[in-house]
């Protein structure tokens, strides 16, 4: 009986395996929307064909400095094909408190920040945003799913496909060489 039991559990986790494969297959990126700072919807297609690099952020953390790095990648490597797009996040230690318009003055003013953000959003818990479920559900961290702090970074590749998660202590110039292999793809 035991022997029955056992064949049945390894059935049913062969089969919820392969649905999770499969669903995380079908979907990308591109099929979720987001608010900028500004309040225009806009869908992720529109970065169809490009290396994205999501970013969790916030105006009060010490790795804040990081939108300096962030900035240099994007100016270097934006007309070859690449967008970063910050999320603003309040999540850890209320170090986002600031609107939309506070957000957008301190990292225009701090740092120049001329790529994409959008409206502060919750990454983790049961309002974490759709884009946010997708990412930590194709790529867990090390320590479960759930982002540990500002300044996680996720890189997607031309097809919409997560393909690597960085930790926060992760600086933007150690991820240069990912992007440049990731934009030299066809």
């Amino acid at each position: 009986m035991s022997k029955i039991i056992s064949i049945l559990l390894i059935s049913l986790l062969s089969i919820s395996t392969s649905y999770s494969t499969e669903k995380k297959s079908n979907m990308n990126i591109y099929q979720f929307n987001a608010k900028t700072l500004q309040g225009k919807e806009i869908s992720l297609n529109e970065y169809k064909g490009k290396v994205i690099l999501i970013v969790n952020t916030a105006s009060k953390c010490g790795f804040t400095p990081q939108f300096e790095g962030l900035e240099k990648l994007y100016k270097t490597y934006k007309d070859k094909g690449l967008v970063i797009l910050g999320f603003p996040c309040n999540q850890f230690a209320n170090q986002e408190p600031g609107t939309a318009e506070d957000i957008s003055n301190f990292c225009t003013a701090n740092y120049g920040v001329s790529f994409p953000m959008f409206m502060k959003i919750d990454v983790n818990g049961k309002n974490a945003d759709p884009i946010y479920k997708y990412l930590k559900d194709v790529l867990p961290g090390t320590f479960g799913d759930s982002i540990k702090w500002n300044f996680t970074k996720f890189l997607i590749n031309k097809q919409g496909i997560p393909v690597e998660r960085y930790a926060p202590t992760t600086k933007p110039a150690s991820i240069e060489d990912d992007i440049k292999k990731l934009l030299a793809e066809k």
